[in-house]
């Protein structure tokens, strides 16, 4: 079989998808259906129909360690939380990086680090706090490469820890830990103290000191600053952590506890654990009648969980650490999910959240767990059990009760099971897009994407490109433009989110493990509504969830929008070494700035139809400052400009200097100078409000003077803008921007 008759001749993404990330040393499609299935027939005509993948490690990894390369067959892995010492706390960022060289992606749990300003026995007396270390481990991340890409890395904490609060607002911070997701493990009781809009009492125990770190705070403003958090930057995500303790196969083991989950969230794991992924394509089980085949789908699970323990077997001493391998002897987790959900909805006609659609993916999720777990128990009959297997724990667990059929229970109660953890659905990101279908049980984003191209005449044509499913049926059914599909195509854009939590809170029923899950939203959804998004998560039984909001300052994967970052880039790409003249035509703009030394006259030129910057003169007033300083800050700023660089680029980088002592005494003394710190920082401020008073003159948009008292004066200025400081969790910090004295 050739590769372009697996995907389609058309499918040139796939294609270059599989050549880029799968394929090994020029090897052909058929040695590597072979050497990704070991050989196993069943397994091949799996994947050869496009029923079944392994997860990316396996695809790519998969019998090359007969070579000697150091590979490993996991996705995904959670080491051992780092106990609170430096020593732990390196031994983990060792632990992390040499896991990364592997391949493996890591999540770490930092509810065992001291808060912020617990006593510590050496020369710093207090600590830095957990959240100080998230800049290690996402430093390391974006050390260790991995076959072109970097490792991908999951941090969290515990709602009960004192820096809680802290840490929810890391990423509201653009430069810090952008090599990590971060979420929070929220417990029933806190959820509650939300709802109910009570305190909740955060406590931590240095074993060490015998220090004990109180705080009390409000849980509902804390959740609504979170759920802001979430609507304007993506993170951190929410982790219902007593359902991910409750809902699955070892509940009832009393000395059982995970440790943390990998980093899309769909694998909770103990100390050392891995698993492996593989995740069955729903929208190719249907029958001659367009009817989902049920039987069809019982033997390919059972062919899946068999295949997916002989990688397990096989890849056993391929874990880069100890504690991993020791784990998954121990435990044997398994990860088999689905993929292409929502484009089964579609060629079944049914929509996307309705209460057909819900009745249907109960019925086939319970299926698809009590088969898996047959297989298991059949498995264990021929190979014996998990190591740390008990029978009567498992039986007794209301996961297993919930799903098993009474065949399954006798099967268990005999043999016990292969595999303390079945079922996962993960993201599948990269495996559906090489198939070209919906990810995980997400809905289908966009029914079409636009594409730009340049036509002979020289100017930019837009057309559609719709996603496949969709193209297919319009073929099929001889329509021509996407408004005249019928009402069962719902996509990300349109769902209702009750109606996709239902979706979630269905399949998690069924699911040991857990569902990486992304809520995309409109960028019209209105703020409030996130809260209600997560509550109704939590209400529904879902085990972790995040949202993303379209336009939102951490932009997605996915848009919708007519350019894409590439696109964008080309369109403005300015040639390396090349500085723009300015012409005569620009638009002139004027501040006087009041410094530490003395008056400072900015004068900043504009571009007249795009409002772009083009140059900047900086020059000192009559008293104090270096001139020869200022003439080299403007000089360089202009280049910037002249060079393509962005403004806001610029002004980040005016903004990024340090505190001048100077500039701070006049704040504090005469309560007279200009937005800032230092000198740099107070250009950057006048140079954006230039720039947005020229680009209201372009669009001729009124200007709305902000609703402030002129005469308060700042009685506790902060440092680095010169606004009024704020107390708040023990310490001093500026809501306007983002300094705080314990940074």
């Amino acid at each position: 079989m050739e590769l372009q008759q697996w995907l389609g001749e058309d499918n040139q993404l796939g294609i270059d998808i599989w050549n880029k990330k799968y394929c090994h040393d020029g090897e052909s499609f058929d040695h590597w259906l072979t050497r990704i299935c070991n050989g196993d027939q069943e397994l091949i005509e799996l994947v050869k129909q496009k029923k079944f993948l392994f997860g990316g490690r396996i695809l790519a990894n998969r019998g090359l360690h007969k070579s000697g390369l150091k590979v490993t067959l996991s996705n995904c892995y959670v080491v051992s939380p780092p106990e609170d010492s430096i020593e732990s706390i390196f031994e983990t960022a060792s632990k992390l990086a040499r896991t990364f060289s592997y391949g493996g992606g890591v999540g770490i749990d930092l509810s065992k680090l001291a808060p912020r300003g617990a006593k510590i026995n050496n020369t710093a007396s207090e600590t830095s706090g957990a959240v100080s270390f998230t800049d290690l481990y996402s430093m390391v991340t974006g050390l260790i490469g991995q076959h072109g890409r970097r490792g991908a890395l999951m941090l969290t904490l515990s709602c009960e820890h004192p820096d809680l609060e802290e840490f929810m607002s890391v990423k509201t911070d653009l430069e810090r830990v952008t090599k990590a997701n971060m979420s929070i493990r929220m417990t029933d009781k806190f959820m509650n103290a939300v709802v109910n809009k009570q305190k909740f009492k955060q406590t931590f125990t240095r074993p060490e000191t015998n220090d004990v770190t109180v705080k009390e705070i409000d849980a509902h403003e804390f959740f609504k600053k979170m759920c802001y958090a979430n609507w304007d930057f993506g993170e951190p995500g929410c982790l219902f952590w007593d359902r991910i303790e409750a809902w699955n196969l070892l509940s009832e083991f009393p000395d059982y506890h995970y440790a943390g989950t990998n980093p899309c969230a769909e694998e909770p794991l103990p100390a050392g654990g891995s698993c492996l992924l593989g995740s069955m394509n729903l929208a190719n089980f249907l029958d001659e009648f367009n009817e989902f085949d049920e039987e069809e789908f019982r033997r390919a699970i059972r062919i899946c969980v068999r295949g997916l323990n002989d990688v397990l077997d096989e890849g056993l001493p391929l874990h880069p650490l100890p504690e991993q391998r020791e784990s998954v002897r121990d435990w044997r987790q398994i990860g088999l999910g689905i993929m292409g959900l929502a484009d089964l909805m579609i060629k079944m006609e049914i929509t996307y959240g309705s209460p057909e659609a819900i009745e249907f993916c109960d019925r086939i999720g319970k299926i698809m767990a009590d088969e898996a777990m047959k297989a298991s128990a059949l498995l264990a009959k021929e190979f014996g059990a998990f190591p740390m297997c008990n029978k009567d724990q498992i039986l007794a667990s209301p996961y297993f009760k919930y799903n098993a059929s009474p065949e399954t229970v006798d099967l268990v109660n005999k043999y016990g099971l292969r595999n303390s953890q079945l079922l996962t659905i993960a993201p599948t990101g990269t495996l559906s897009t090489m198939l070209g279908i919906s990810g995980g049980i997400e809905p289908v984003f966009a029914n079409y994407y636009v594409r730009r191209t340049t036509s002979l005449s020289d100017h930019d044509e837009y057309y559609k490109v719709y996603t496949p499913v969709v193209k297919a049926y319009m073929d099929k059914h001889g329509i021509t433009d996407d408004l005249d599909l019928p009402g069962f195509f719902i996509t990300a854009q349109n769902l209702d989110y009750k109606q996709r939590l239902q979706m979630q809170g269905t399949w998690q029923k069924h699911i040991d493990a857990s569902i990486s899950s992304t809520v995309n939203l409109p960028s019209e959804f209105p703020e409030e509504k996130v809260y209600d998004l997560y509550i109704e998560a939590w209400k529904t039984g879902c085990k972790g969830v995040t949202v993303f909001r379209d336009g939102c300052k951490r932009l997605g994967i996915l848009t919708t929008k007519e350019e894409n970052k590439e696109e964008k880039k080309e369109e403005k790409k300015i040639k390396r070494g090349f500085v723009e003249n300015v012409e005569d035509d620009v638009v002139g703009k004027k501040r006087k700035l009041v410094t530490g030394c003395g008056s400072l006259h900015c004068t900043a030129f504009f571009d007249p139809h795009s409002g772009q910057l083009l140059e900047v003169y900086l020059n000192k007033g009559s008293t104090g400052g270096c001139n020869n300083f200022m003439i080299g800050l403007s000089r360089m700023i202009s280049l910037a400009a002249r060079s393509g660089c962005e403004i806001n680029a610029i002004i980040d980088q005016l903004k990024s200097c340090g505190s001048c002592p100077s500039y701070v005494v006049r704040t504090h003394t005469q309560h007279d100078t200009s937005k800032g710190s230092c000198c740099p920082m107070a250009v950057g401020y006048a140079l954006m409000d230039m720039y947005k008073e020229m680009q209201r003159e372009i669009t001729n948009t009124p200007f709305e003077p902000p609703k402030e008292n002129k005469n308060k004066k700042v009685i506790n200025p902060c440092p680095k803008c010169g606004e009024e400081l704020e107390f708040q969790g023990g310490c001093n910090v500026c809501k306007n921007c983002g300094w705080t004295k314990c940074d």
